[in-house]
């Protein structure tokens, strides 16, 4: 290194021009911001009504990872204390029948996820056994003296051939990866091990966990015991042709002390969430026939828990449930359901009426304003539940005899600092057909309906799928950069029922445009968006609407597409859900019918395409593979649109946001795109 003399050293510094810093923290929303949010999730109200543990998400900057941690409130008076915190993650609790213990998962030790208890009166916990997988879908036994859960069993690789013999200490190049499944890699899971989920069973003071179900087959949670505790109710699907039947599921009951399983549905469509009665009479399960539709809605029923003839409870809600439990008198169940872009909570009662309990719901995401929530019912009656609004993440609440009441508030001091975009609903009517569109306008900080700003049209994924009020950071972050932001919920949407959901059945996409652009033109009539100064972006679903728009139009001045489906031949074929895609959403597989697939594929359009088109995908995504992406990229350059391909290391395609400084990144490099070539 060159000397330099002490003189000149200072005199160069003093002629930089240093940026003075800040005279206050900034009001704005910014990407450094994510790493402050936290979210509430899984709330687990006590048999007694009095507490709530649930798992508190907040995100540790130096590790660029979310950090679970378990807490505790007390009902009547708010006041909340952790239960499981520290290194590591805490999550899962789920209560004894007699409210004095709390099981949970823990990777606290040896980093691996393990069983705990925690004995409440002592505050002492004791891991349960020694897991070589991460349990789920944990359940007390009435007696308290067991606990289920499942796990998943690794099988032998295949093999095909074999190698020579190695020689001791040689270096030599991996085995080949034999590959027999149809489906062999999942979004977020990567390439799968050899194996399958099968129910364990481990007692409650400790011991060795005995496997319940065995075969080729895996089953699925929740579960649910019979209320002797001689049996375990689960579903799953134990026929020859499994694995080519992505949505046929049966419910099975496994006796716990010789694991006989037997199925107790049998009709073609998926039956689970299974629930017994607290007085052990009835079972309430969730299902639908399945008709090879590409939405169904998911209906409640009842039968005897020893078989006989399911009773439909929810005929006449023409909304799909996403999840029920029983109320303590076994009289009715507590359901939860999408309403026009709520989440709703309401009590079903075994005769079909349905009262409402609470609209506010919300789930654990934060890129984008996705409908969603959790819930359990206590003893008394009461709901413990996720909430959120426009301008909050999901905080804990509780609705009991008609009384709704907000337990935490875990983003109000942070939050409360910043200037947020305001979320407000837009009346749209589609101009192909007249129906109403579900919308929302995100407008920026200080926002001044005498200006005209800059509109970014959003379009959600799915696309079987809906958006409502609530928090997004994406959205956020864009209002903050000066964008007004519209997002919608187009034809295809779910919350409207299975006619509006139905309506691009083997059309996808189709008038779904019609309705993005009719919103647009709503939006601009408002009079304070800059119609010269259009964008569009999109994930997934949204992200084939975006290509397909700037196929269609040249109204919008840049478009982000983000990890689209560009060509559907190619995609159905190397997607994680191949046995679902050609089977749900085309009539014939591509070889029978090439056609159909090309003329919905965004890629029969890249020849009129002129609009500035950057594409964003995850480098691990398996459900729109990055070939698709790459695919677009690659065509776009070929034809000469502006472009630029943003590659995402590490993300799937449900983990794109996963990390929080991707997260802000990714949403900091569509605004630049989209400054470049604002029109000034």
């Amino acid at each position: 290194m060159r000397f330099i003399p002490t003189v000149l050293l200072v005199a160069l510094i003093s002629s930089v021009t240093l940026a003075a810093p800040p005279d206050s923290p900034s009001r704005k929303f910014e990407g450094r911001d994510l790493f402050g949010l936290q979210v509430a999730t899984d709330p687990q109200i006590r048999p007694d009504g009095r507490a709530i543990a649930y798992t508190r998400v907040s995100y540790d900057i130096m590790s660029d990872r979310g950090r679970q941690s378990i807490w505790l409130i007390d009902v009547e008076t708010g006041a909340q204390v952790p239960v499981v915190a520290g290194a590591g993650s805490h999550s899962s609790p789920r209560w004894s029948r007699d409210g004095k213990r709390l099981a949970y998962v823990s990777t606290s030790d040896e980093g691996r996820p393990q069983l705990f208890v925690r004995w409440m009166d002592t505050g002492q916990s004791a891991r349960l056994a020694e897991l070589t997988d991460a349990p789920g879908d944990l359940a007390w036994s009435n007696s308290g003296n067991a606990i289920a859960f499942t796990m998943f069993a690794p099988d032998d690789k295949p093999g095909l051939g074999e190698a020579p013999a190695k020689p001791e200490g040689a270096q030599w190049a991996a085995p080949l990866q034999v590959i027999t499944d149809i489906v062999y890699r999942a979004d977020g899971a990567g390439y799968l091990k050899p194996g399958y989920t099968h129910v364990y069973v481990v007692p409650a003071e400790g011991g060795v966990p005995r496997q319940l179900s065995f075969g080729a087959f895996n089953e699925a949670g929740p579960l649910s015991w019979s209320r002797d505790d001689r049996h375990i109710f689960c579903s799953g699907n134990r026929t020859e042709n499994w694995r080519r039947e992505p949505v046929n599921t049966e419910l099975y009951r496994i006796t716990v002390a010789d694991t006989r399983i037997e199925a107790i549905t049998t009709r073609i469509g998926p039956d689970g969430a299974p629930s017994v009665s607290p007085d052990g009479s009835q079972l309430a399960y969730l299902g639908f026939d399945d008709k090879l539709l590409g939405y169904s809605n998911a209906r409640a029923y009842v039968a005897p828990v020893d078989g006989g003839e399911p009773k439909l409870l929810s005929d006449s809600l023409d909304r799909g449930i996403d999840a029920l439990s029983w109320s303590a008198d076994s009289r009715s169940l507590v359901i939860q359901y999408d309403d026009a872009g709520r989440t709703r909570l309401a009590r079903l009662s075994l005769n079909g009426r349905l009262d409402p309990l609470a609209d506010n719901l919300s789930g654990a995401g934060l890129d984008r304003p996705y409908t969603g929530g959790q819930f359990s019912v206590a003893g008394n009656g009461a709901v413990a539940f996720t909430g959120g609004t426009g301008q909050r993440p999901s905080d804990i609440f509780v609705e009991h005899r008609g009384r709704v009441r907000q337990l935490t508030r875990l983003n109000d001091d942070f939050l409360g600092s910043k200037t947020l975009g305001e979320v407000k609903p837009l009346a749209v009517k589609s101009s192909f057909d007249q129906r109403p569109v579900g919308a929302w306008l995100v407008t920026p900080p200080d926002f001044d309906r005498t200006k005209k700003y800059p509109l970014v049209l959003e379009i959600h994924g799915g696309p079987y799928a809906a958006y409502g009020p609530s928090f997004s950071t994406d959205n956020q972050l864009y209002a903050s950069a000066g964008y007004v932001v519209l997002y919608t919920n187009p034809r295809g949407s779910t919350s409207y029922g299975e006619e509006f959901a139905n309506l691009i059945q083997h059309a996808y996409p189709s008038h779904d445009y019609d309705d993005l652009m009719s919103a647009v033109d709503a939006a601009i009539a408002e009079g304070y968006v800059d119609a010269d100064n259009l964008f569009v972006t999109g994930g997934s679903g949204g992200g084939v609407l975006t290509a397909w728009i700037v196929g269609k139009t040249t109204r919008f001045t840049a478009a982000a597409t983000q990890k689209p489906v560009i060509n559907w031949a190619s995609t159905v074929l190397t997607t994680d859900i191949t046995t679902y895609m050609p089977k749900y959403w085309f009539d014939k597989l591509p070889w029978e019918d090439p056609e159909s697939y090309w003329k919905r594929s965004p890629l029969s359009l890249v020849g009129t395409v002129t609009t500035p088109t950057l594409v964003v995908v995850g480098d691990q995504d398996y459900r729109t593979p990055v070939s698709d992406s790459e695919q677009y990229y690659q065509a776009l350059q070929l034809k000469g649109v502006p472009t630029a391909l943003v590659k995402v290391p590490g993300a799937s395609h449900g983990g794109l946001t996963a990390r929080p400084s991707q997260s802000a990144a990714k949403a900091s490099a569509i605004v630049a795109w989209f400054e470049k070539y604002r029109k000034k």
